[in-house]
């Protein structure tokens, strides 16, 4: 079995977008076992200076490291990450899954993901130019993820 982790950084306030991560855990059930940690996001100032910034990000890097699963493909979001079509993601997918039967996704903060984090992963993935709310990436990355898996099965969800 597939074994599929998504790290988070922060909580998802609404009770929408908690239903919506639910909606496709639910259905990425289907193809793997799909698990999110959520971890607790640094405080900062009201107007945090560039050092607190990464002192924060760096405290919440080791958190992040501590919850990655052994032997799992690490693969962070950030801005600066490779994009893919969603057809050449379930094939980058497919090939990491041929070799390790284990992905973690890590989203950072608000402010991002600690460097270090970011040295470690294999991958670095954006999933767009554009910059979304942070708790609508969570969402957002599960929908390219199940989207993914219905591609490789031959779901017709996808077109």
């Amino acid at each position: 079995m597939i074994h599929l982790t998504v790290i988070t950084v922060g909580n998802l306030k609404e009770s929408y977008w908690r239903d919506a991560v639910a909606e496709y855990e639910k259905r990425l059930g289907a193809y793997c076992k799909p698990s999110i940690i959520q971890l607790k996001e640094g405080s900062l100032s009201e107007n945090p200076s560039e050092g607190e910034i990464r002192a924060c990000l760096d405290e919440e890097g080791k958190r992040i490291l501590d919850a990655i699963p052994p032997r799992a493909y690490r693969i962070a979001l950030c801005v600066e990450g490779k994009q893919f079509s969603s057809e050449g993601l379930a094939k980058k997918l497919d090939s990491i899954l041929s070799e390790n039967g284990s992905i973690c996704l890590i989203i950072g903060s608000s402010h991002g993901i600690s460097q270090k984090v970011k040295d470690l992963c294999q991958l670095r993935l954006s999933v767009s130019e554009l910059t979304f709310p942070h708790q609508m990436m969570r969402v957002l990355l599960l929908e390219v993820l199940y989207r993914s898996f219905s591609i490789l099965h031959g779901s017709k969800y996808h077109k």
